[in-house]
């Protein structure tokens, strides 16, 4: 995958974070649960054998009084360059992890079965720069608008750390 297929999401962020804390936040399962995911989702699974090739698990609930959804998912780390880059794939699937097909999961027709994540990350003056690449989500939807408030929330978890 590559972002010339320009059906990429592409947010750049100052964290007001040293480059390791930032690293740590997306590595390590625990803090990682902290902030991932749309605001009002909560990740009670965060699974991730950090080496390259390497399988990764999340699943995002969010509990509302008129209704609740889980959604899970997995990918495998392609790179994991400790502490400025992070890449990993990216598909919907079950709770044991097998890869479910979008279209079976209500997603828009020509939502890719795997997409791509890449961070990179950058120290500068004592922040962090982050800017991750989500290749195969289009700009302006909803997996666009999941991923600005994540990192709200990642911004919060690090201002009180």
């Amino acid at each position: 995958m590559t972002t010339d297929d320009q059906n990429w999401v592409r947010v750049e962020r100052v964290l007001e974070a040293p480059i390791d804390t930032v690293w740590r936040m997306w590595t390590d399962p625990d803090l990682f649960r902290t902030w991932y995911g749309p605001k009002g989702f909560s990740v009670p699974v965060a699974e991730m054998d950090l080496n390259v090739g390497g399988v990764r698990k999340v699943c995002m609930v969010m509990q509302a009084p008129d209704r609740s959804m889980t959604m899970w998912f997995t990918g495998v780390f392609k790179e994991l360059a400790a502490p400025n880059r992070l890449r990993y794939t990216e598909s919907m699937c079950d709770p044991d992890g097998n890869i479910l097909s979008p279209a079976a999961m209500g997603m828009p027709p020509g939502t890719p079965d795997i997409t791509e994540v890449i961070v990179d990350l950058a120290e500068r003056d004592g922040n962090t720069v982050m800017i991750m690449t989500h290749v195969g989500v289009p700009t302006g939807s909803a997996g666009e608008g999941g991923w600005t408030q994540a990192f709200e929330k990642l911004a919060g978890e690090l201002s009180v750390a």
